[in-house]
């Protein structure tokens, strides 16, 4: 899994309800069977759904029920912005043994403190260059992966320097990088643009979400094109509603696999890869959610019914993510 969050505070992607409407009355109620199924249809309005910092147990058993059945790995994008825990990664790694590779770097600018913005590229670049060669803030624990590195869109100043230190960064470590692109059909390819021409090799880069941000056909294979892993990584969100972009609908583990499929017929099975980028409580199974077992459960055998091969399905569980972390 090449996108997931084990220990995160999502509070920057909270949005405030109209006060006269009566999602305000639902924002602090309990987790309950009663209201599941607002919280599935409005996940980032309600507070405590958003901070997962407090779902340690919960998140271990998850982890022992992933590695039952069959993961061995996993990547851990929270980073500068999204209350990042380290070393906390090491002992949930060693309590479960599913290896965890921990990322580096800073989300999108609306979590940037006044520091991150002041601070030059080359700063940016040595601060994420030592928590992968050094360790993260004297724990010595040590981040395999760039990212998810947060865009918004338009991209600011911040994150294009940003974007501008991990090309650097890659080029002096080998580092692999992930991305988060803005909510607009554009920002996958501006975002490989501007950090390909700051040095970065797109065979090397994760570009996040596309299952949300490049929804046709054409689209996803012009961009399929460039050279980067194109990652389907919201696995498990069957609601169409989609709070941060209420225009488009958020597509289905079906229409997942048919977009994949795509990839796959044009000849992209070596740059795909998939997760469930879970980061809110409603998806952990404590709360009735899919869990982070979810692919290897239930999609997989999709897969197979859907004429995915199993050589392409092991591609994309095992050698794309083996490849693309591997430092070059």
């Amino acid at each position: 899994m090449c996108h997931e969050h084990l220990h995160i505070s999502s509070e920057s992607l909270r949005l405030t309800p109209d006060p006269c409407s009566f999602h305000a009355a639902k924002v602090n109620v309990p987790i309950t069977m009663e209201n599941l199924g607002w919280i599935r249809q409005y996940p980032y309005y309600h507070e405590k759904n958003l901070n997962n910092t407090d779902e340690v147990d919960a998140v271990i058993d998850e982890l022992k029920y992933y590695k039952e059945n069959g993961g061995s790995a996993m990547v851990d994008n929270t980073v500068t912005g999204l209350e990042p825990n380290v070393p906390l990664l090491k002992k949930l790694s060693e309590e479960t043994g599913v290896h965890i590779i921990s990322g580096t770097g800073f989300y999108v600018d609306a979590t940037h403190s006044d520091e991150t913005r002041e601070s030059s590229v080359e700063q940016l670049a040595s601060k994420m260059q030592d928590d992968i060669l050094i360790g993260v803030d004297g724990s010595g624990v040590k981040c395999g992966v760039i990212g998810e590195l947060g865009c918004s869109w338009p991209l600011t100043e911040s994150e294009k320097k940003v974007l501008q230190a991990a090309a650097i960064v890659q080029k002096n470590t080998g580092c692999p990088i992930i991305i988060h692109p803005g909510r607009s059909p554009a920002a996958p390819e501006e975002i490989l643009r501007i950090i390909q021409e700051s040095g970065a090799k797109a065979d090397q880069i994760v570009i996040s979400h596309l299952d949300r941000t490049l929804l046709d056909k054409e689209s996803l294979l012009e961009f399929a094109a460039l050279g980067s892993y194109c990652e389907f990584d919201l696995f498990g969100i069957e609601t169409s509603h989609y709070q941060h972009h209420e225009k488009i609908d958020m597509p289905s583990d079906a229409q997942r696999i048919e977009r994949i499929k795509w990839l796959l017929d044009d000849g992209h099975q070596d740059r795909v890869t998939v997760a469930h980028d879970l980061h809110t409580k409603h998806r952990l199974m404590k709360y009735g959610g899919h869990g982070f077992s979810h692919i290897l459960q239930t999609i997989v055998p999709m897969m197979k019914t859907r004429n995915v091969s199993q050589e392409d399905i092991e591609k994309i569980l095992i050698h794309n993510p083996r490849t693309w972390l591997t430092f070059k």
